[in-house]
């Protein structure tokens, strides 16, 4: 029961974020697009860092916040994202918002959709381990970061 509330409600808040990412107005013809993947990006970032701060031993590990990290964590992974990525809303097109995404996103469209299955199929096996134990969540954490680090270094701009 608690466990399906915390859904919800992780649910809930990843819409909220993102429709509240989409909901100002553009300059570019991709900037809600490139604005609402950010804001997915985010919360990534966000859920992931617990749980990677947790697994170093940069954060006391704690169980119930494990799960729930790992919980939003796959929510956020398994949004439907079609609209997130919409060809020429990357680095190299002129107008778009500030983006690090390359283009080689478009022209390697079936690596990036393994890439893709590769990071929910890691946060599909750490959902059930995470608030099982440090032990747990260190095994299953490298598969997560691995598969972020596949996209990172193939189809994401160095910062500026």
């Amino acid at each position: 029961m608690v466990r399906n509330t915390r859904r919800a409600l992780s649910a809930a808040v990843v819409g909220s974020v993102l429709l509240a990412a989409t909901v100002h107005a553009a300059d570019g013809p991709h900037d809600d697009a490139i604005k609402a993947r950010q804001a997915m990006f985010q919360l990534y970032s966000h859920s992931s860092g617990i749980l990677g701060d947790m697994a170093k031993e940069k954060r006391e590990y704690d169980a119930e916040l494990a799960s729930e990290a790992a919980n939003n964590l796959s929510a956020v992974v398994n949004l439907g994202q079609s609209t997130f990525w919409p060809q020429g809303s990357d680095d190299a097109t002129d107008g778009n918002a500030k983006t690090r995404a390359l283009p080689a996103i478009w022209e390697t469209f079936p690596a990036i959709n393994e890439k893709n299955q590769a990071l929910k199929d890691a946060v599909a096996a750490l959902l059930p381990v995470a608030g099982n134990g440090l032990d747990a969540l260190q095994g299953a954490m490298g598969d997560v970061g691995g598969s972020c680090k596949g996209c990172h270094d193939d189809f994401r701009a160095e910062k500026k």
